[in-house]
């Protein structure tokens, strides 16, 4: 028997992948909302196209078993769907337009920056389709993103714009440390508060060392309220960057002492977005609202209130 692809519908894949994983015709049918029957006749017009069953069944509530046919097409069909899903998400931004974004970030960023281009875009395009997601600070990919926001130049064939240098700062309890700047070599062994060994803190603990400091980490915790928590009650210093230090509004806090290091730990912030892609209206715009953001927040810095 002849038969072709265009033959096999990818409705009655999403089916057989549904039975596969749920084991019988009924669980499919709930998970799908569809009727017992409709999944019945469903897989058998597939059994038809294809020549031949996909599936061996016991009958009673004794799960189905997929026959050597069914396994080579749910192979293909995964694949299939996985195209699929692609194609749909690739129209729905065709028709969206310049009405969808979709942006990579990171925590400092999206403390600060990220939500001051949300609220402007959303301000000037208030049915824009925002979506937001985490990257890998380790391996930090744009893949299909619009935007991508990054301490650091990622590979790959991408623009960028530097955003800002953003400095690290000691925070110690007053008058643990003199006024005014502190060497870095004053945290040799001194007792400090950190976050777990993330890809950033081992970034920072590798400078701080590379300028002749170990600190002694008396106590690592995600988030940098809880360290100045724990600053503010005596267990040790913490080195943080700026922007986390803004957003804490801690220059206001009498509890806590802020200095500069010398030498001072540093990174710089970037935005990327793909190089062979032109760039939406909403895209560009973004971008715009990002430097002048970060322009902001780079004249705050100089002289921190």
């Amino acid at each position: 028997m002849l038969w072709r692809v265009a033959d096999v519908e990818l409705r009655h894949l999403r089916t057989m992948a549904a039975i596969a994983e749920e084991g019988t015709f009924g669980r499919a049918a709930a998970r799908l909302g569809y009727t017992q029957s409709s999944v019945s006749q469903q897989i058998a017009a597939l059994e038809r196209a294809l020549g031949g069953a996909v599936f061996d069944r016991p009958g009673g509530p004794r799960p189905v078993r997929i026959t050597p046919l069914g396994e080579v097409v749910l192979a293909h069909g995964h694949e299939l769907l996985t195209r699929a899903a692609a194609l749909t998400d690739a129209v729905e931004r065709f028709r969206a337009g310049n009405g969808r974004i979709d942006i990579g970030t990171f925590q400092s960023v999206s403390n600060l920056i990220l939500p001051a281009v949300i609220r402007r875009l959303r301000s000037e395009h208030p049915d824009c389709d925002i979506r937001l997601s985490e990257v890998e600070p380790e391996h930090p990919q744009l893949g299909d993103l619009d935007l991508l926001f990054h301490d650091g130049r990622i590979d790959g064939d991408v623009q960028h714009v530097k955003l800002l240098d953003e400095q690290y700062l000691l925070i110690a309890r007053p008058g643990d440390f003199p006024d005014g700047p502190a060497p870095v070599k004053l945290l040799d062994d001194a007792p400090m508060v950190a976050w777990p060994p993330t890809y950033h803190q081992r970034w920072l603990e590798r400078t701080l060392a590379g300028n002749g400091a170990r600190p002694r980490i008396v106590f690592r915790t995600a988030g940098h309220d809880t360290i100045l928590s724990m600053v503010r009650a005596g267990i040790g210093s913490a080195v943080l960057p700026w922007l986390a230090l803004h957003s804490a509004d801690a220059w206001s806090d009498d509890r806590l002492a802020i200095h500069p290091l010398r030498p001072s730990p540093a990174r710089e912030l970037y935005l990327h977005w793909p190089a062979g892609r032109t760039r939406s209206p909403l895209a560009a715009r973004a971008v715009d609202i990002a430097v002048e953001a970060a322009t902001e927040l780079a004249d705050a810095a100089v002289k921190p209130s």
